[in-house]
């Protein structure tokens, strides 16, 4: 699998904000098949820093309805990447 396929792209909410300020943690949406080896090999490789730990979790999708429209959410991975010390990431937000 290649780097820019194991990374699909970074989260933005309050919590991963705040986290990458306080932690210098940051949260990726990442494939369901990589494993924490192959999303530590993609961070260090595409944003030239160096991780730490990784940590995951997948989200399972879960039924929801529109007025008489019935969906669901979409099923994701999620990965935590700390960082080490003096290394950091510009997403410009």
């Amino acid at each position: 699998m290649d780097k820019y396929d194991v990374i699909k792209g970074p989260l933005r909410t309050e919590k991963s904000v705040s986290d990458g300020e306080k932690t210098n943690s940051y949260h990726f949406e990442v494939d369901l098949k990589a494993n924490k080896i192959q999303i530590k090999n993609a961070i260090e490789g595409i944003f030239a820093v160096k991780v730490n730990s990784v940590r995951t979790l997948i989200k399972k999708s879960k039924k929801r309805r529109v007025k008489f429209i019935k969906g669901k959410t979409k099923e994701l991975k999620k990965a935590i990447v700390a960082l080490k010390e003096g290394h950091t990431i510009d997403f410009g937000y």
